[in-house]
């Protein structure tokens, strides 16, 4: 384990607001159409909220309509780790910080060329650094 993923729960909670929290630490969601990152059109990188560490390009982002942030691709085959997900009745993938296990969202086989997935993620469990 690395000091990311060590944190004790009264850690987090102090370095994240409760809906961070709840979205990251407790796998929740947030509503759709609800953070402004899903609008967001300029240049720069998202970072996960809980450790910095780099997630997705901006020139990955796409508008999927589904009413949150969706991406083709991360950053780096590493920066994200995937986790069978069958929570709710469903079978789906989740996606989490490689770095500290935050949960981030789920990618689907929806999305466009040239990878054809849709990173769908929670705009709380990211946080957007534009370019200069």
């Amino acid at each position: 384990m690395n000091d990311e993923t060590d944190r004790s729960t009264t850690e987090w909670r102090s370095r994240l607001t409760p809906e961070q929290f709840r979205v990251t630490r407790e796998h929740g969601t947030e509503r759709a159409f609800s953070h402004p990152y899903n609008l967001e059109k300029r240049d720069g990188i998202y970072h996960c909220v809980c450790c910095g560490a780099p997630l997705f390009k901006s020139d990955t982002k796409y508008e999927s309509g589904s009413g949150w942030p969706s991406f083709f691709q991360p950053v780096s085959d590493d920066a994200i780790k995937e986790i069978d997900d069958r929570s709710h009745f469903m079978r789906r993938t989740e996606i989490r910080c490689a770095n500290c296990d935050a949960h981030i969202g789920h990618v689907f086989p929806d999305g466009p060329a040239p990878t054809g997935l849709r990173y769908c993620t929670n705009g709380l469990a990211l946080d957007f650094k534009p370019d200069e």
